[in-house]
């Protein structure tokens, strides 16, 4: 692509040099931004990305940390063609691959997660030509109990009202049990009359049922 005549070789260059980092930066990454996990537990940390540029082996994924005393970076994971998880430092044996790059999912799984794991994991990506601009970022929270969110008040949202509905059934089936069992112990009392009745010649029967003339 040439430059315009209008345009002095300066200003051709910083057109080209701008035209080079939209076309190459194009490297998008997606994380959920925070997430709190209790101690003790395993955590997903996701991170997808949207590259313009098919996945091949060219992809390299890394993951860094930074705990919340802004000591130096620490490595956590590396991928590229196969997951390198890492020989040494606190991450050593409880980080494993849980993505798929061809699905555009570069996610980790950090098990027995501490306190000592706060603060924020970052998710490089790169598929080059594409590069990443900005890394994902993670802060994660480990706490010593759950705190209540809005997925545990839905939850027993829902829980309360399957609950309700269960007890309306229940009140609407003894209901009907109960009257069933009235209708069948008036005809119960009813038939031994009628049995009586029987052989009675029908002027006296009729003076004799309730309500006849006597």
């Amino acid at each position: 692509m040439g430059c315009s005549p209008g345009l002095t070789w300066r200003g051709c260059l910083a057109l080209l040099l701008l035209l080079g980092l939209r076309m190459a930066a194009s490297m998008e990454i997606y994380t959920p931004g925070s997430v709190e996990a209790l101690n003790g537990t395993d955590v997903r940390l996701k991170c997808t990305f949207r590259s313009k540029e098919p996945v091949g082996q060219l992809l390299v994924i890394y993951w860094n940390f930074q705990s919340r005393d802004k000591s130096p970076t620490e490595f956590v994971f590396h991928y590229q063609d196969q997951a390198y998880p890492p020989q040494t430092g606190r991450f050593l044996g409880r980080v494993t691959w849980d993505g798929n790059a061809l699905k555009s999912d570069a996610s980790i799984l950090l098990w027995n997660v501490s306190p000592g794991d706060n603060g924020t994991f970052s998710c490089h990506i790169k598929n080059p030509p594409d590069v990443d601009g900005v890394p994902g970022e993670i802060k994660l929270s480990v706490v010593l109990k759950v705190s209540f969110s809005e997925i545990h008040v839905l939850a027993l949202t829902i829980g309360g009202a399957c609950a309700l509905m269960i007890v309306i059934v229940i009140v609407v089936v003894v209901c009907r049990q109960r009257r069933n069992a009235r209708k069948d112990q008036a005809e119960e009392t009813e038939m031994p009359e009628k049995e009586k009745l029987r052989g009675v010649p029908e002027e006296e029967r009729e003076a004799t049922l309730p309500g006849g003339e006597a």
